[in-house]
């Protein structure tokens, strides 16, 4: 029996030995076949996530940010303990004890699956094995995962600290709300850096990761809160807290961003405008799309925040002011359904949800608004942002009869009398408050209206191309096509002082004579015949009032005698045009260009004549904080010197181009200062010095004014997408230059202006500017005009009669002093009266400017 016993048992002995050799060669040799191709752990030591790129204004403030997974990357020594010890409690135990993998944890969960027939599914991976997952392998559901997790593991193990794999891991993880990462993950739910979370916050955020959908801190609030109180539990259990501290953050509320508890981190952040969507976009070729979105990018913008806000605010005024001159009234096109009106709660929510593209938020002092009821002439309105009073709020008849409706029929119905007869309850409207200008006080709120008509506006440096201001539009939250980079329009009259800069460098000089009188081209689609905008015609006439009266005659003489390829090669060398057609109705700005490069061709003669690209940004740093772009490539020949004498400015080398004659470059900078005291710029109101040319197409399609003061150039455009007539009274001059004048206003007070830098190797003549003709020294008079001359022009362009070769109206008499085209008085936006040239007719049409 005893023989018989032992036998059986060495028998069992022998099977059990048998099986676990086998079953350990058969481990072995699946961790062996999936073991062979794994991809290297390697990798994890040059660890470079996909972090948020930021953008930064030149005093260092945060102005946006733009990220595929906003993941903001820290250190393992910056994160606090409890953060760490949450993440610890509720995802792996024994992770600062484990190999890799938790033998015991993975038991269990066998067991609980087995037990509940596959119902109960643990993962049981430790914070190794999601490394890997989340790094090194896909996130599928499998066996064969879950073994390469497992080897994986245990290599890591072996070649990182935990330190280490920790980093990894609480950089890596998805928390929800599209933040990856602890320290944007607490910015998101709390707004707050991982240094001020409390015990509580770094709990709720070590319950996310599992399942972050389904916990949301609004929609699955209980939930959430049990979640959170169940990782403090875990916290307390193993020590990381005490039992009054369980009890208190336990008993606590969960407060969040969702909730309204916390503002939104991105309400301490100005709107997105176009400036920064522009540096996307720029940045986005430059160092593509991946890099720019995932790279952590450090980006330091040229812009200036005031003048921004200046641009913006003088655009938007202008163009409402001419929206409203119309008298249409278009409203918002969204309605909230009356079942949504019947509690303030529910219209709020409501409103909330109502797009920016149709009811803006980025216009300063507009709200949006919902007709709550009709009562009388009066229509009251809950206004998003601002609070019920007593009395309610109110749009009294007096603010709607400045518009008129449009009938479903397309026609306008009558002006307006009461707000009913603009507005039905239901309608979501944007408003603001008017106020009185003396003391501030408030009067009533008044009715707004997206403008149909747009415009941009955009200021440089006209010595370092540094963009200081960029609208491309009058909202951004409206419209996000950006007019200064992106619209192509036709330049009108602001083309003629790269005509004039070419004909000064070709020999003329500015006091030459150019005859006005009647052109006939013959073109393949028939005769073309331009004219003044006043079609009037002044015989032979000195080429400066060719500019400050802008003739369109004089300069299709001008581009004729030097030849429109110079004109191109000029319109190139400024870079205006890649390929400017060689067409005579080109030199009056027919062919389309953008802002953003015109621009930089009046900045390159206000500056002297160097070349100046522009540019939005100053420096881009990586995520380790070295420069990959710099603008300024200048240097600083005396910034190490400490005896630089006391008042003077170290010396800057720099390698610009010299795109044209310095002289050259001075004397059209006199030319557009003759524009502005008494030409077509004369509204311009300034205490500095300042230059500028106004521009005006073919039934006023687009208008414009560009100038500049010694240190900034600024240029204004108005006009409708999709190109139309703005209508009588509508010119650069009335129009744009208000614009720059309200921009230009603010920006001299903090970048002043002074008289514009005279170039060496020239010298001093006086002139009669009707005339022509040398004056002797001494000469006195409104017609005496001082012009400053390189040797070879007095030479070549005194005397000179240009006609072009068109040989008609040499005849005619000089421009007369006194005399004047222009021949519609207005009155500008400052009060002050001045005189517009009436545009011309058929014979200009498809001529580019009319002046």
């Amino acid at each position: 029996m005893i023989r018989f016993v032992l036998s059986t048992l060495g028998g069992l002995f022998s099977w059990v030995v048998t099986a676990i050799f086998f079953a350990a060669l058969t481990v072995g040799a699946i961790f062996w076949m999936y073991g062979r191709n794994l991809p290297s752990h390697e990798q994890l030591a040059q660890y470079t996530p996909k972090t948020i790129s930021r953008i930064y204004s030149g005093e260092g403030r945060l102005i946006d940010e733009f990220a595929e997974e906003r993941r903001i990357f820290v250190p393992i020594a910056d994160i606090p303990d409890v953060v760490k010890q949450a993440f610890v409690s509720a995802e792996d135990q024994n992770f600062y004890i484990h190999k890799g993998y938790d033998a015991r944890g993975i038991l269990a969960a066998a067991f609980a699956a087995i037990k509940s027939g596959g119902k109960d599914v643990r993962g049981a991976s430790t914070i190794t094995q999601q490394v890997m997952k989340n790094f090194l392998l896909d996130g599928s559901r499998s066996a064969e995962r879950k073994i390469k997790e497992l080897i994986l593991a245990a290599r890591v193990e072996e070649a990182l600290s935990k330190d280490r794999i920790l980093e990894l891991y609480l950089n890596e993880i998805f928390l929800g709300q599209n933040s990856y990462g602890v320290a944007a993950a607490a910015q998101t739910y709390f707004n707050k850096p991982l240094s001020a979370l409390t015990i509580g916050e770094a709990a709720y955020l070590a319950a996310l990761p599992k399942k972050p959908a389904e916990l949301h801190p609004v929609r699955n609030y209980d939930e959430a809160r049990l979640r959170r109180n169940y990782v403090l539990r875990r916290m307390f259990e193993d020590g990381h807290i005490d039992q009054a501290t369980l009890e208190a953050e336990q008993a606590k509320e969960l407060k969040t961003v969702q909730r309204g508890d916390y503002p939104p981190f991105r309400e301490a952040l100005p709107p997105r405008d176009y400036f920064t969507d522009e540096i996307r976009r720029q940045l986005s070729k430059s160092f593509g799309q991946e890099e720019f979105f995932g790279g952590g990018l450090t980006i330091r913008a040229t812009v200036d925040p005031k003048l921004q806000a200046q641009a913006a605010k003088a655009l938007q005024d202008a163009l409402e002011k001419y929206d409203r001159s119309q008298g249409i009234w278009r409203g918002t096109k969204a309605t909230i359904p009356a079942d949504q009106l019947k509690d303030e709660a529910s219209w709020r929510a409501a409103l909330a949800a109502v797009p920016t593209d149709q009811a803006p938020r980025d216009i300063e002092g507009w709200h949006p608004a919902v007709v709550l009821e009709i009562s009388g002439p009066s229509a009251r309105i809950g206004i998003e942002g601002v609070d019920e009073d007593a009395d309610g709020h109110w749009i009294p008849a007096e603010d709607v009869t400045w518009a008129r409706k449009r009938d479903k029929d397309g026609k306008l119905g009558p002006r307006a009398k009461r707000a009913s007869d603009l507005v039905d309850v239901g309608d979501v409207v944007l408003v603001r408050a008017i106020t009185k200008d003396s003391d501030g006080s408030f009067v009533r709120w008044s009715l707004r209206q997206v403008p149909q008509v747009e415009g941009a506006f955009m200021a440089m440096d006209v010595h370092t191309g540094r963009v200081l201001a960029m609208q491309g539009g009058f909202s951004y939250q409206s419209s996000v096509f950006n007019r200064t980079t992106q619209a192509m329009r036709q330049p009108g009259s602001n083309m003629k002082p790269i005509v004039y800069a070419a004909a000064l460098d070709s020999g003329f000089s500015p006091e030459t004579i150019v005859v006005d009188a009647p052109i006939e081209v013959n073109t393949p689609q028939g005769l073309w015949r331009p004219k003044n905008s006043s079609n009037k015609y002044y015989g032979p006439t000195p080429l400066r009032t060719g500019l400050e009266q802008s003739r369109n005659l004089m300069t299709v003489r001008i581009a004729q005698e030097i030849g429109m390829e110079t004109v191109a090669g000029y319109a190139r060398r400024f870079g205006v045009y890649d390929d400017l057609g060689p067409y005579l109705a080109n030199a009056l700005g027919a062919q389309e260009t953008t802002m953003y490069r015109l621009i930089s061709a009046y900045a390159i003669l206000a500056n002297g004549g160097q070349r100046v690209e522009p540019t939005l940004v100053d420096r881009v740093q990586d995520r380790w904080g070295r420069t990959i772009y710099r603008h300024d490539q200048g240097a600083c020949l005396d910034c190490a010197d400490p005896g630089l004498p006391a008042g003077l400015g170290p010396r800057i080398r720099t390698d610009s181009e010299q795109v044209i004659n310095a002289i050259t470059a001075y004397q059209m900078v006199s030319l557009m200062q003759g524009a502005v005291q008494r030409g077509t710029g004369t509204g311009v109101n300034l205490p500095v010095p300042v230059a500028g040319k106004t521009g005006t197409t073919n039934d006023a399609k687009d208008v414009w004014f560009t100038g500049f003061t010694s240190n900034i150039v600024a240029s204004c455009y108005m006009g409708y997408d999709q190109p139309r007539g703005l209508g009588p009274g509508a010119y650069g001059g009335t129009l744009c230059v208000p614009v720059f004048n309200a921009f230009m206003q603010e920006a001299v007070k903090d970048y002043g202006g002074s008289k514009f830098k005279v170039p060496p190797g020239g010298y001093w003549q006086n002139y009669n500017r009707f005339t022509g003709e040398i004056l002797p020294d001494g000469v006195r008079g409104d017609f005496v005009q001082a012009e400053y001359m390189r040797e070879d022009q007095e030479m070549r362009g005194f005397g000179m009669i240009v006609d072009g070769g068109f040989a008609m109206g040499a005849d005619l008499p000089l421009f007369a002093q006194g005399e004047s085209d222009n021949n519609t008085t207005v009155t500008t936006s400052t009060g002050q009266t001045r005189v517009i040239p009436k545009k011309a007719d058929f014979g200009t049409l498809s001529a580019g400017g009319l002046y």
